[in-house]
């Protein structure tokens, strides 16, 4: 058999087998995204797995409020459209589920237009976390936006791979009767149901993880051993 024949053979044969598994594979960002039917209940990947990758779920088929049928867009360097979780309560109240979820808040970001205050964020495996906004929607709807990416203790956090998540968020509402909805401030629609998702995978850093502040420790030390010899040297 000729290569260009083999290499034909392989890729019908990784397509047959993303058939028999039901999933589309594709890769954006550093992210390895799979397509898979909707499931009722997802934890956070700190209670799942003490693997460094992070797998969630995000809806990829959806139907809007109006009836119509719609793909939640990928962009090729974005990576997947942002949607919002949107609930009714007060800030006081949705800033206090925060907290006893061990959230805390984030010292330095970089604010969107409507945001309200500080976000939060959730150390999970290493080296992620979840980063969380409070955004005001007007009518007394907070739209919440949340997002896993390398933690800002590493210095990969500017410019590793991230992904949205509205599932987790979710869930973590639920316990505490929180009514909410999916919403795309894009499209300026509510999402209704979910027909399917993307499998989202967060691969390690191939680079290991670099924390920032050691380093400035030791950067800080060395330049004033040699600040103090050059001054003792006058």
């Amino acid at each position: 058999m000729s290569g260009a024949a083999s290499r034909a053979a392989s890729r019908a044969a990784s397509r047959a087998a993303h058939t028999i598994l039901g999933m589309e594979t594709e890769r954006v960002g550093g992210c390895t995204l799979q397509t898979s039917k909707p499931q009722s209940r997802l934890k956070l990947h700190r209670r799942q797995s003490a693997s460094v990758e992070y797998q969630t779920r995000y809806p990829k088929t959806v139907s809007l409020a109006d009836g119509l049928r719609r793909s939640v867009q990928v962009d090729g360097r974005e990576g997947l459209e942002q949607l919002h979780v949107v609930v009714r309560n007060s800030i006081e109240e949705i800033s206090r589920i925060f907290a006893r979820e061990g959230f805390t808040r984030v010292k330095f970001e970089h604010k969107q237009p409507g945001q309200i205050g500080r976000g939060f964020n959730l150390k999970l495996k290493k080296p992620w976390e979840m980063h969380v906004r409070l955004v005001d929607l007007k009518e007394g709807l907070i739209g919440i936006h949340a997002e896993v990416e390398v933690s800002r203790d590493y210095i990969q956090h500017l410019f590793g791979q991230r992904t949205p998540v509205v599932y987790e968020i979710q869930e973590m509402l639920s316990k505490y009767q929180v009514e909410c909805r999916i919403w795309n401030g894009n499209i300026r629609r509510y999402v209704r149901s979910v027909y399917d998702d993307y499998k989202v995978k967060l691969a390690t850093p191939s680079i290991p993880v670099l924390a920032w502040k050691p380093m400035l420790f030791v950067i800080g030390t060395v330049g004033s051993f040699y600040l103090w010899k050059y001054v003792h040297t006058l």
